[in-house]
């Protein structure tokens, strides 16, 4: 389904990067700075549409949580956090309409109150739908699926002006939601929701490495979520996140492991004072799932990420050949995290065609450093399939990543009805998609 969008005459709100934000827009890390010269904060999808039919490149910005240039561009960026939209809750289809500039942390209080939950949610609510979901961004769980697997429907504005509404059997819609910004710019998102449920965390020291991988099945499998944090030397903490309406672990005891007696950050001397609550004390879905409170900043200050997922089949061998890198990758570590993700069939999404294993890496901000690491890492990941999270920083190419995704070359198709005269295009995608 299609609405084209009719001439308006009122110019929206423009405003240059220094008059929007104070100071050049940058990702949320800091660690680069967008090109683009003019930066619009629309109020009506009209204006959106107005933008970008009139604009020889543009790309949409959200919370800015990446680290790679996925979405700079050089001429316009659209910022979506003045739209205009109601949030449109049904609760007898058990759907959700969102703006798409809209942050996790305000969409799960508007769910919250009507009793309704998202399946899963990331590590920090601070991040907005449109760009989670664009890039297959998850949380853990061997039976939750990324939060893309949420998605129902897309309203995105393509290159032409023109609004496109995908339902959920729209035969375009598995290759559109994890769409890396190259179809348009999305305007709302619809949602699956389910009734509310209450988690409990626990957090533990002390699982060997032994234990984790003789036990790796039943570790991931023991709660609703599990994270298991590293420096690649040693399993650091585990944190185990449990629904109070299913089976819970056993107290005190968690595979060798021993119940953390106060809260535990998973980076050591850090506050926990923007850490979701632990010690079992139970909470809303919204209130354990992620790790980092939305009112709190979530982590010490700058850093950089990477994220490479392989097929759960492989998990043993990949975390050797990283714990093979410890001593490369530790003097440029925060903190690693393992989690699960189950298996999807959206075309661009990390989890497509199999459950997989999520290894994170929160890096110190010295990007040279960790740039010249990441061919190495990745060549130690490559014979287990491994594909990199889109958001964060990898280097692995075009020619590779056509190998592992199965429907790139339809996904280069959708790229091409929908943006035909390359508005959307930019140097990540010249890199990852190969030239238009």
């Amino acid at each position: 389904m299609s609405a084209p969008g009719p001439p308006h005459p009122e110019e929206p709100a423009t405003v240059t990067q220094e008059d929007a934000v104070g100071a050049p827009l940058r990702t949320w890390a800091g660690n680069l700075t967008y090109r683009s010269t003019r930066v619009h904060r629309p109020r009506t999808v009209a204006e959106v549409q107005d933008v970008v039919a009139g604009s020889e490149r543009v790309k949409a910005l959200g919370s800015r949580h990446c680290f790679n240039d996925i979405a700079d561009t050089t001429a316009d960026h659209v910022l979506l956090d003045e739209l205009a939209l109601p949030v449109e809750v049904d609760d007898a289809a058990g759907l959700v309409r969102v703006p798409a500039g809209m942050r996790y942390g305000e969409l799960v209080r508007v769910l919250a109150g009507r009793g309704r939950a998202l399946h899963n949610l990331a590590s920090l609510p601070h991040i907005t739908v449109a760009g989670a979901t664009a890039t297959g961004t998850h949380g853990s769980g061997n039976r939750n699926g990324s939060l893309s697997t949420s998605v129902a429907g897309l309203e995105l504005v393509r290159s032409d002006g023109e609004l496109v509404v995908l339902g959920p059997d729209d035969a375009d819609l598995p290759g559109a939601v994890v769409h890396l910004g190259a179809l348009g710019v999305v305007t709302r998102v619809l949602l699956r929701t389910q009734p509310t449920f209450d988690v409990r965390t626990s957090a533990y020291l002390g699982l060997t490495w032994a234990r984790l991988f003789a036990d790796l099945d039943a570790v991931t499998a023991a709660a609703y979520s599990v994270s298991v944090f590293t420096d690649w030397h040693r399993v650091t903490s585990v944190y185990v996140k449990s629904r109070t309406d299913e089976l819970a672990v056993a107290p005190g005891e968690f595979f060798g492991a021993r119940a953390a007696t106060e809260p535990t950050h998973m980076l050591p001397d850090a506050p926990v004072e923007n850490l979701t609550d632990q010690l079992d004390l139970p909470g809303e879905w919204h209130e354990r799932l992620p790790h980092f409170r939305a009112e709190f900043t979530p982590s010490r200050g700058e850093e950089l990420q990477s994220e490479y997922f392989v097929p759960r089949e492989h998990a043993r061998p990949a975390c050797e050949a990283l714990r093979a890198l410890a001593g490369r990758i530790s003097p440029l570590l925060q903190v690693g995290e393992i989690r699960t993700v189950a298996a999807d069939e959206l075309w661009l999404s990390p989890a497509q065609g199999g459950d997989v294993l999520a290894l994170h890496f929160t890096w110190l901000p010295d990007q040279p450093a960790v740039t010249a690491l990441l061919p190495e890492l990745e060549a130690a990941l490559r014979p287990f399939g491994a594909r990199p999270h889109w958001g964060k920083l990898f280097t692995t190419g075009a020619a590779e990543l056509d190998r592992l995704y199965p429907r790139m070359a339809d996904f280069r198709d959708l790229v091409r009805r929908y943006d035909p005269r390359g508005a959307f295009r930019n140097d990540w995608l010249d890199r990852t998609l190969g030239p238009a």
